[in-house]
């Protein structure tokens, strides 16, 4: 226990850091580019919601994947954060590739 409390401390402090980050792009770059995002929430809003539900290094990468789609030929719409999946704080499984048949 008495280890896990540093890197508790070293995680928040630095996700803190992260949405403050994010959130100064939120108020000097970000003002000049409304309403050309193509997704809901804005990457922005994504990036502060994934750092606080998954902490810095994942927050980090779904943020980074998110941006990654951010371009003419990616997606658009409503992409939420995913949820934690379990207490591990590992990202829930991927669903999968074929689609089920219908069943009547």
């Amino acid at each position: 226990m008495r280890q896990l409390l540093p890197i508790r401390l070293l995680t928040g402090a630095l996700t803190l850091v992260l949405r403050g980050l994010v959130r100064f792009y939120q108020l000097v770059p970000a003002y000049f580019f409304r309403g050309v995002c193509r997704f809901e929430p804005t990457c922005s809003r994504y990036a502060n919601e994934a750092l606080q539900t998954h902490g810095p290094i994942a927050g980090t990468w779904l943020t980074v994947r998110r941006i990654c789609r951010c371009h003419p030929w990616g997606g658009l719409g409503y992409d939420p954060v995913p949820p934690l999946a379990n207490p591990s704080g590992r990202l829930p499984a991927a669903p999968p590739s074929t689609p089920r048949p219908l069943e009547f």
